[in-house]
């Protein structure tokens, strides 16, 4: 019985998608719920899985091809058995693959998948050295990242081998943007070109919750399973300076200000694909365990490109922790339509004077961005000490003070 492998149903916000990756080739067995293909759109990568055991029969089309939802992208063969669909010549082929892979891997770069050659290529491999486990014998991307992990060396060693003309030559390297990049971009344009756009600092002594942290870490990890953050509370204290600056938990839909009465915090990520927002919902009801479980599963799945378009959906404020890769001081961007954003950064021990005396203190500089159509000067400046006074002394949260 011959399936139609299909896109699956896109969100509404989402016109069309791109082919990222095929995991199988025309004549590949596979089993039941198997990963077929990577469809990436503008917000997630989803994921096709086969509807049964059975063998593709066909590709219609191939990575990088733009496709709509639902529109037929492979025909499959349910039931049949691996190699069903393979003539007589293509069968014996397949035989004499063991005994002779230079030769079917020597038939020209037409017998290699765009996924393949890519991937040979940016390892440096030869391909008459990889055994090819598809149909007559055809390398697949399973067959080189097998290879890959049967000699780690492998690489190293051919690129210290390699001639030195090889490795001082100017070249480029033209690889086009993924779709999620190409929205990054986009939405970055929209913030800077349709908001007036400003950012005010401000810094913090974070040695009191480095303090509280250090006492209290063991206990809370053996209590609720997960590490004690810095996020948690930076989650904390925004959540209690928006119910205190209701402005900045605004956002401007037309000629009307629309304020929200619910905190909905966009967390920034930073994954293989690029900067996500995944949105850590009603914030304000969660415990210091529950945001540090919520930001580490929202930050898994970021990574494993796992995130869903509801939880990438709505928000309506931003953290951004650049203090991860060493920022010592930044000026985020907004992200629509949402008014302001929070950068967090490095911490670092500076002299400081305090009561008449320099002392060395775990400093942190903060920034806020925010559209001032909607937040006035004195909000935006109110928002930031309130966030840097909680921060300074987090018994402030308990007592809400």
């Amino acid at each position: 019985m011959s399936i139609e492998i299909k896109v699956p149903v896109l969100p509404e916000s989402v016109a069309d998608a791109s082919i990222a990756t095929w995991h199988v080739q025309p004549g590949d067995s596979v089993s039941r719920d198997q990963v077929l293909v990577d469809i990436e759109t503008d917000k997630v990568v989803l994921e096709v899985p086969a509807p049964e055991d059975g063998v593709i029969s066909e590709i219609k089309h191939e990575e990088g091809d733009t496709v709509l939802g639902e529109q037929v992208i492979a025909l499959f063969k349910a039931g049949a058995a691996p190699g069903a669909e393979v003539s007589k010549q293509e069968a014996e082929a397949k035989i004499d693959a063991t005994a002779d892979v230079a030769e079917v891997a020597g038939e020209g770069n037409d017998a290699l998948s765009p996924s393949v050659r890519r991937l040979i290529a940016e390892h440096n491999l030869d391909a008459a050295t990889i055994t090819g486990t598809g149909v007559g014998g055809r390398i697949s991307k399973e067959d080189v990242e097998a290879f890959l992990k049967s000699k780690p060396a492998a690489a190293p060693v051919a690129q210290a081998e390699a001639p030195a003309v090889e490795l001082s030559g100017r070249t480029d390297k033209r690889v086009p943007m993924t779709r999620l990049r190409k929205r990054i971009a986009e939405r970055l344009l929209e913030a800077k070109n349709s908001t007036a756009m400003l950012t005010t600092f401000n810094e913090v002594n974070m040695q009191p919750i480095m303090v509280l942290r250090k006492q209290y870490q063991d206990i809370f990890e053996k209590r609720h399973g997960i590490r004690l953050g810095f996020m948690s509370f930076y989650v904390k204290a925004v959540v209690e300076a928006l119910k205190r600056y209701p402005q900045v938990n605004a956002s401007l839909d037309g000629d009307d200000m629309v304020y929200h009465n619910y905190f909905d915090i966009s967390i920034a990520v930073s994954t293989p694909r690029g900067l996500v927002t995944p949105v850590l919902r009603d914030a304000d009801k969660l415990s210091v365990a529950e945001i540090e479980k919520g930001i580490k599963e929202l930050a898994i799945k970021g990574r494993d490109g796992k995130l869903t378009v509801e939880e990438l959906t709505g928000g309506n404020f931003t953290i951004t922790n650049g203090g991860v890769f060493g920022s010592l001081m930044s000026t985020p961007i907004i992200n629509p339509p949402q008014s302001a954003i929070l950068g967090m950064h490095a911490i670092k021990d500076r002299p400081m004077a305090v009561d008449g005396k320099v002392e060395i203190l775990p400093m942190m500089y903060l920034a806020l961005s925010y559209d001032h159509r909607v937040i006035d000067g004195k909000e935006s400046v109110g928002f930031l000490v309130t966030i840097k006074e909680l921060l300074e002394d987090p018994t402030r949260l308990l007592l809400d003070i």
